[in-house]
């Protein structure tokens, strides 16, 4: 006898099945690219604002049914533009129900391996934003369904968000069959090596072989399965609502063959899992644009289920992922705990390594984590500006409208088909021009910002620092003049560099030694002359270097190199360039005083691009068919030795044609002490060759038997030991570089740091190679039909940042640096500046955040319910600001950095103003850390994965303790002038 013991408690209501028949949740769901193929418009035009509207109303018949919304791109444009006021009242019902339940939240479901930790953070808090604002709601759970791997520091975020349980699905073909035969596909997962287990911990449910889809393909129902409304029809909606391959209705003569069919598959993936609970996705792309027919056939048919379930062994019910992960929670059960791994590389089969991606479009990744930068200083820019001139000229709205719009754009091209190259060529155009519009209002809002100059001779620049560190660096300015001297805002000479630009255009480069505190900026006068200044000598404080050519050279035998090296030197390293070939020979240490032969060189994978011949390589898929061949005939080279900087520029040849430019960037230091410890790197390369696939391989005599390091997400760094494969070695040893990669032995450490994405991998001892650019076709009918054939015929011009130090002073360099590159000093091109007081932090802190949200919701929960059952709506927070800080270190990694740092925050925020109160917050800001409580789940003693790290509090006085890799989140409180 099957006794269920059934509480009426609402949405929280859950069922205990005793010796009865398994128990499936039924989860419909709609999974929406926000791109990919479609434009954003033209999704919305063709499905996406169907699907809410249905949904929403055939929800609203019926108290049975359930919805789960993920992407908010989707919702939000249908709520502002398309929603009725009566499908807004029935959504408010529905979500306070329980009925239609916000999973994730984030604007979109972001890529996992070549986003940013900012970003990530970014995009999460635009929606969460929104939906509290808005619902009053905070999302508990992820749906992570599509991402192409799984990384490790995405369970950290959303615990620290406040979920209590998170879903993925692309993990290694290999992998998930494993998982499945040992019933392992759900797990504690610790992300981090550093946290306290309470602080990350979060329960994970990898989805079986069927993925985040039901069955389709049924013979008996039109090969489509359980999708009634068919398939999607662009552009347009067709007008008699009938669409292509409807499966045949739920009908007395086919409830049986469904019921059956449905059954099976419920049997089959129940017996993967080690409860009786079986969650039972129903949907998959673009589906539930009309979610009447859908739910008019599956009701009857859940209905015949249930009413058979002592002969068919199965209950079937509609559900949220709150339910199903309720009753999970309710079993009881101990769980394996996984600990700082990922899921990457991902690879569907033995010869489909998604590992091409990493730098696929690699402009795009450009551009978005530039859009990036940019908004970060333009929104600590705007507290400043807000915090000491609340009525100044500035239009608080004006600003805030323009800060929102970059927010929107950096966040959609966070998508998992959005920043990792993979979407059609359209999608693409129109991610870039979001980002481009957008920021083109932010640079509005900074020049506004930043107060007009003083009248004065010549043109000025302003140079603002946008970290929280005092720095002495180089900046860039192009200028079309060929000789110029620097003055700063006290009229004192600053010393400079000019020189002919690399590029082809007329300009040049002047290089201007600056000095800021954290957050401030500086005016810097330029006078401008058309007279050169003799090569080799100096004018007042600027220095214009003669360069020195050399002829092109040939890779010749080892037996013939290293005999004629050209030193290239600071106070910190030596390169050593050899003239037999004009390239880079060997770099030495100076501090840890070691000597390594370094070489670098382009080197390219051809690519197949004929599926009848064997595997390809496209927009996801690197598919190595031979070994790297290099990509150059010969090397011209040009030094242009200099007192702030020396560069290197290396131009690569093959049979005449240009294959590729690098310019290496050697700093001077400006005064005594080893102070520029990295050289910066500028590639060029594009258009390439069809089917050809560029690296630079950087070659060294470091013993590493092929492990290399890589970031994950700018957030931590993960060992990656190379693997041995049947087939496709090269591609799934390929791994993810957001930030930064290195290679060791057991005295030295070469590191790489990286201002976008790429794909990085040790092929060889000693080696690092990272993926560029990538230039691709091939006759496979699914890639041609969408227009995914990686026909990228751009220009690409990264920058990397190389260093070499001994294995203690490596991480001080890399943590910091990955940091100084993503957020180089923003010049502005005019402007003045008042001095302010700068905003320091000590050095293993780093602000991640500081912003003026806007958010018009009260900070506490009861009142902003109230407010929102009143109807009262108000006007953005201007007052409230958002401000993160993260320890840059990893428990143990250095003897003072990783230990926890205490800060007041009120005393290090006096530069911005002062402050008259403080609120811990959740990452996205929607919770108060004092009232979240998550889920705790059971773990086998001793199954590993255990975090630790330090205290979590926030004590009288402003003083906050930050341990290792801890990001903690405040709202910020400044006296103005009208408090």
């Amino acid at each position: 006898m099957v006794v269920n013991l059934c509480l009426p408690t609402g949405w929280m209501s859950a069922c205990a099945a005793q010796d009865g028949p398994i128990r499936a949740f039924v989860v419909p769901h709609s999974h929406m690219d926000v791109g990919w193929v479609y434009t954003v418009q033209e999704s919305m035009h063709a499905y996406a604002a169907n699907v809410y509207s249905s949904v929403t109303e055939e929800l609203s018949r019926d108290a049975r049914r359930r919805f789960i919304a993920v992407e908010q791109e989707f919702f939000r444009l249908w709520w502002e533009t398309a929603a009725t006021d009566t499908h807004q009242r029935q959504v408010r019902q529905l979500v306070k129900e329980g009925r239609l339940e916000f999973v994730l939240g984030g604007q979109v479901m972001h890529d996992e391996a070549v986003t940013d930790l900012d970003d990530q953070i970014l995009q999460l808090t635009e929606g969460h934003g929104f939906l509290y604002e808005t619902f009053g709601v905070r999302p508990r759970f992820s749906w992570h369904v599509d991402p192409f791997g799984a990384s490790a520091t995405t369970p950290v975020l959303f615990a620290l968000a406040g979920f209590h349980a998170h879903l993925i699905s692309r993990v290694d073909y290999d992998l998930k069959d494993s998982l499945q035969r040992d019933k392992r596909l759900q797990f504690v997962w610790r992300g981090s090596p550093s946290l306290r287990d309470q602080q990350q911990e979060i329960f994970t449910h990898v989805m079986d072989q069927f993925s985040y889809c039901s069955p389709s393909h049924l013979a008996f129902s039109n090969s489509s399965g359980f999708y009634w409304n068919g398939v999607v029809v662009f552009p347009d909606p067709p007008a008699d609502g009938v669409y292509p391959n409807m499966s045949l209705p739920v009908t007395e003569a086919t409830v049986q063959a469904y019921a059956q069919t449905m059954v099976d598959n419920i049997k089959l993936r129940g017996a993967w899992f080690r409860t009786d609970h079986v969650l039972w996705p129903w949907g998959c792309d673009k589906q539930f644009y009309n979610a009447s027919v859908q739910f008019s056939n599956m009701d009857p048919l859940m209905d015949y289920i249930n009413h058979h379930s002592q002969e068919l062994g199965v209950t079937v019910q509609y559900a949220t992922l709150r339910e199903y992960f309720h009753a999970v929670h309710q079993s009881g059960l101990s769980w394996d705990v996984r600990g700082n791994e990922d899921f990457l590389p991902y690879s569907t089969e033995p010869n489909q390594a998604w590992t091409g991606f990493y730098a696929s479009r690699n402009v795009l990744k450009g551009l978005a984590r530039g859009a990036s930068s940019l908004l970060r200083a333009a929104e600590a820019l705007f507290v400043r500006y807000r915090v000491s001139l609340p009525d100044g000229p500035v239009a608080n709205d004006w600003a805030l409208a323009r800060l929102r719009a970059l927010r929107w754009a950096v966040s959609e091209v966070q998508h998992h088909d959005g920043i990792t190259g993979t979407e059609a060529p359209r999608v693409e155009q129109m991610y870039q021009q979001h980002l481009h519009q957008a920021a083109r209002g932010v640079e509005e809002v900074v020049a506004a910002l930043l107060p007009l100059p003083h009248r004065g001779p010549g043109p000025h620049v302003i140079v603002y620092n946008p970290l929280a560190w005092n720095i002495t660096t180089v900046v860039n300015v192009t200028v079309t003049f060929p000789m110029a001297t620097v003055f700063d805002d006290e009229g004192r000479p600053v010393a400079a560099q000019i020189q002919r630009s690399a590029q082809p255009a007329l300009t040049y480069d002047l290089f201007v030694v600056v000095t800021l505190g954290g957050l401030q900026h500086r005016k810097y006068l330029l006078r401008l002359s058309r007279t050169p200044c003799g090569p080799g000598s100096s004018c007042g404080a600027t220095y214009a270097p003669a360069g020195v050519r050399f002829e092109a050279r040939g890779p010749g035998p080892a037996q013939e190199t290293g005999r004629r090296l050209l030193p290239v030197l600071n106070d910190c390293h030596t390169l050593m360039f050899d003239q037999d070939t004009n390239l880079l020979h060997s770099i030495t240490d100076r501090l840890g005083n070691r000597t390594v032969l370094v070489s670098q060189e382009f080197w390219e994978y051809r690519a197949n691009g004929d599926v009848g011949a064997g595997p390809i390589s496209d927009n996801y898929v690197f598919t190595a068919v031979a070994p790297a061949v290099r990509a150059h005939r010969a090397v011209r080279m040009e030094i242009l030795p200099g007192r702030v900087v020396t560069e290197v520029r290396q131009t690569f040849y093959r049979w005449g044609s240009l294959v590729g430019a690098l310019a290496a960037a050697v700093g001077r230091a400006a005064r005594e002490g080893c102070l520029v410890q990295r050289f910066m790197q500028r590639y060029s390369l594009g258009p390439l060759e069809l089917n050809t696939e560029v690296v630079l391989r950087t070659a060294t005599a470091l013993r590493t038997n092929r492990t290399l390091v890589t970031d994950g997400n700018g957030y931590q760094m993960m060992r990656r030991e190379h693997r041995d494969f049947p087939n496709n070695t090269v591609a799934r040893n390929f791994y993810p570089m957001v930030r930064a990669a290195y290679i060791e032995d057991d005295r030295s450490r070469l590191v790489l740091l990286s201002e976008r994405a790429h794909g990085v991998s040790s092929q060889a001892s000693g080696q690092l190679e990272v993926m560029l650019h990538r230039r691709l076709w091939n006759n496979l009918p699914w890639n041609r039909d969408y227009n995914l054939t990686l026909n990228d015929s751009s220009l690409v011009q990264p920058v990397l940042w190389l260093a070499l130090s001994s294995l203690a002073a490596s991480p001080r360099l890399h943590q910091r640096g990955a940091v100084e590159l993503q957020n180089r000093p923003l010049v502005v091109a005019s402007g003045g500046g008042v001095p302010v007081r700068p905003v320091v932090l000590p050095p293993n802190l780093h602000l991640l955040s500081l912003s003026i949200p806007g958010w018009n919701y009260s900070s506490q929960h009861a009142c902003h319910l109230l407010h929102l059952d009143s109807g009262r709506s108000d006007k953005p927070d201007y007052e409230r600001v958002l401000m993160r800080i993260m320890h840059l270190f990893e428990e143990g990694e250095d003897p003072e950095f990783s230990k926890p740092v205490s800060v007041d925050l009120k005393e290090v925020l006096l530069g911005v103003g002062e402050v008259r109160a403080v609120e811990e917050r959740s990452l996205t800001g929607t919770w108060d850390v004092q009232e979240l409580d998550r889920w705790t789940w059971n773990t086998h003693p001793g199954s590993g994965g255990s975090g630790r790290g330090g205290g979590h509090t926030l004590d009288q006085g402003f003083n906050v303790t930050i341990a290792p890799k801890e990001i903690r989140t405040f709202f910020v409180h400044f006296r103005t002038s009208g408090l």
